[in-house]
């Protein structure tokens, strides 16, 4: 496939936009996507594009890392924690746009089937799924109790 910007050498930079609900898809060269600002090096360009919207660094407290010295502007800017404890220190800051890129800030991924007992996550016993059904009820969020409410009935339901 041809770059759709200058026609003559491959597409290696497929990149789709939606703007106002209308979808639109581009096939560059990596050249062609470079002038047009789109960073195909690494995924630290896009990490720092992501991270480059934030409030103005007046907004921002001038924390920085015990350990490496960063700031969240110094991260927002490369796109890279300078160290480990950065993710602590900057918790509240990433916590956001964690949960725009990946839709919410805890990991609900799959685990293996073989994956030994330690790891697989505790089924919830019916007494937790009560408590949290009353918390569902008082904050009014009725379509996600009925849900609780089902588990509770199927996990009694095969007790018996």
């Amino acid at each position: 496939m041809l770059c759709e910007k200058c026609g003559k050498n491959h597409a290696t930079t497929h990149i789709k936009t939606v703007v106002n609900g209308i979808v639109r898809e581009y096939n560059l060269c990596s050249s062609c996507a470079a002038q047009s600002g789109y960073n195909t090096n690494s995924i630290t360009g896009m990490l720092a594009s992501m991270l480059g919207d934030m409030p103005s660094p007046k907004l921002q407290s001038q924390k920085t890392c015990k350990v490496c010295g960063s700031t969240f502007a110094d991260i927002a800017h490369s796109g890279k924690m300078g160290c480990s404890e950065c993710y602590n220190t900057f918790k509240d800051e990433i916590l956001p746009y964690l949960k725009r890129v990946h839709g919410a800030t805890q990991h609900t991924g799959k685990i293996p089937n073989r994956a030994p007992l330690i790891v697989r996550p505790k089924e919830k016993t019916i007494d937790e799924l009560r408590q949290e059904l009353s918390r569902l009820v008082a904050d009014e969020k009725y379509e996600q109790a009925a849900i609780v409410r089902d588990k509770i009935k199927e996990m009694e339901g095969n007790s018996k």
